[in-house]
């Protein structure tokens, strides 16, 4: 008997995201389960932060005040919601929803899941969780629940689960359990895959896309999926949408998780109708025996000064400024152990306005301790304030210092972590770890097309023919570069090289740069180890997230072929 197919959105793609998002996902069309993602990297920080102050937190809780506005829509419905918003606490968060229920007269089965907090056995971290699979969230649907809340899972196990639920699926059934991690890591972002963030936006009406909504993956037995969003809702859903977040946090073809490794390089989009892209041909295999932990810890304090140079000499302004700086520095009682300066030259000559007659030198500096950067840079910077270059002032005096985040991930074996599956009715169901597994390797790299031939070219920005998109995975990031003709791939593929890559983006010509071959999508995914430092919460570059480094690629000028432009 063919079971129906089920039909899943998104109603969060970060832990404040559109907070309305709820109510137009559960009025705008018909839904059979209802996802939020609230968690990353920084956020699992700033939750332990909380949870420092406060032991009965560490949720979020801005999912508690969309609840209070659509819990009883969903219920009306029939509609399942599952988030990870249970962060580091899940079953603080479950309790809280079960007395918000009550309190609101609404009768929902309220379970969640356990397990992937293993902060204990690495007491130097803030917090240390497993990043789980499936499973649980499966058992939980399967015995009734409405609503389940997690911890850190992977984005992708809010839709493995309710369709492992929903569908039957055996746990080797790689390929359907692939197809569904691929409808997962499109959806998890939210707007990221209906025109939010997209590297073509030009190429449509802006109001189409001032409030895109939120997607929706209609999931069927076989694993292959349809992407698309409610009828009337803004946004667009097409192949470069949907490329563009597949690519987005990923590396190479083996995509692994907890409940599948999926073959990004077997997956095949299809624009079916306006706003319907169909995912096929996904291929899975067994996950890795071992479980990926995010750490995070405190790193010690930061603090930044930006000083602003105006008009002529900017070089020589800058120089003075830097040597008074750093002779303050290296004269007082604890020089920072790390001290970092940056230029931007937003100067424009002959500038009609003061600000854009103006650069910015940047000076961030790090230390163990909160006094070596705060009083000795505030010290050194304001007795400066008289007698340094002219036009001397800084956006914003420096402060105190703050304390910044360090992220490292480690692995453990799959059977190391007790995942449990605590239901509505308060039994509590064990999940047991992968038997099947399949140690990760890197895919063999496929054939390439052949190049296009000779012919005139123009110095243009890549960007007039590839799409990009880029993200941070601790302190590396990543950049998937797409185009949308076959001609333009074979342009692309032999051009773009990882040496190519390296000399169009300074930053990363010191470190190792990765370049994977996804022709399915005539995408290549370039991975930069250490260009972030030790993650997101350690700020240590402008973008700290990497979410612009795409956009930087896109707009570096090459020898295109005229016949792509």
């Amino acid at each position: 008997m063919t079971v129906a197919p089920l039909r899943i959105g998104n109603a969060s793609g970060f832990y404040g995201d559109r907070f309305d998002a709820m109510r137009e996902m559960l009025t705008g069309g018909p839904l059979d389960v209802l996802t939020g993602d609230y968690l990353a990297e920084l956020t699992m920080l700033i939750l332990g932060r909380d949870r420092l102050k406060n032991p009965s937190g560490g949720y979020a809780r801005t999912f508690l005040g969309q609840l209070e506005e659509c819990l009883g829509l969903a219920h009306e419905r029939g509609v399942r919601i599952v988030a990870n918003a249970g962060g580091l606490n899940p079953a603080g968060l479950a309790d809280a929803v079960r007395k918000l229920a009550d309190r609101l007269g609404i009768p929902v089965r309220v379970a969640h899941v356990e397990g992937d907090d293993l902060t204990a056995g690495h007491p130097r971290s803030l917090a240390a969780h497993a990043y789980l699979g499936g499973a649980g969230i499966a058992a939980c649907l399967r015995e009734g629940a409405d609503i389940v809340v997690t911890g850190r899972v992977t984005d992708a196990a809010l839709v493995t689960g309710p369709a492992v639920a929903h569908f039957g699926w055996a746990p080797d059934a790689y390929d359907r359990l692939a197809g569904a991690v691929v409808a997962g890591h499109v959806l998890e972002c939210g707007t990221q895959a209906t025109g939010g963030n997209y590297a073509f936006f030009t190429d449509h009406d802006p109001a189409r896309l001032r409030h895109p909504g939120f997607p929706l993956a209609e999931l069927h037995e076989d694993g292959t999926s349809v992407i698309t969003k409610h009828d009337g809702t803004g946004g667009l859903v097409d192949i470069g949408t949907v490329t563009a977040q597949l690519l987005y946090e990923t590396s190479g073809a083996r995509y692994a998780g907890p409940d599948v490794t999926a073959r990004l390089d077997s997956v095949r989009l299809t624009q079916e109708a306006p706003d319907r892209v169909r995912v096929s041909g996904v291929r899975g295999e067994a996950p890795p025996p071992t479980l990926k932990v995010g750490l995070n810890r405190l790193g010690g304090y930061r603090n930044e000064v930006a000083f602003v140079l105006t008009g002529l000499d900017i070089e020589a302004k800058a120089a003075l400024v830097r040597d008074q700086m750093e002779a303050a520095l290296d004269a007082a009682k604890s020089r920072p152990a790390e001290v970092r300066w940056d230029l931007a030259r937003t100067d424009h000559p002959d500038a009609p306005t003061e600000e854009t007659a103006s650069a910015l030198l940047r000076l961030v500096v790090r230390d163990p301790g909160q006094d070596a950067v705060g009083r000795t840079l505030s010290g050194a910077a304001i007795e400066l304030a008289l007698a340094s270059y002219p036009g001397f002032h800084v956006i914003a005096p420096p402060g105190k210092g703050s304390p910044y985040g360090v992220f490292e991930d480690v692995y453990v074996p799959q059977g190391a972590v007790e995942h449990v599956a605590v239901l509505h009715d308060g039994r509590r169901v064990p999940v047991a770890p992968a038997t099947d597994t399949l140690v990760l390797e890197p895919a063999p790299e496929p054939a390439l097309p052949e190049p296009l031939p000779p012919g005139p070219t123009r110095r243009a920005p890549l960007g007039v023919v590839a799409g990009a998109r880029s993200g941070d995975k601790g302190g590396n990031a990543n950049v998937g570069v797409w185009v949308r003709s076959d001609d333009t791939w074979r342009w692309l593929v032999h051009q773009l090289t990882a040496d190519r890559f390296q000399n169009l983006i300074t930053e990363s010509c010191h470190l190792k740069v990765v370049r994977h071959t996804l022709p399915n999508l005539r995408a290549l995914n370039f991975v930069v180890e250490g260009i972030l430092g030790e993650g997101v919460a350690s700020q240590h570059r402008f973008d700290p997230q990497a979410k612009a480094l795409g956009e930087w690629l896109r707009s570096r000028h090459l020898d295109i072929p005229e016949a792509l432009l």
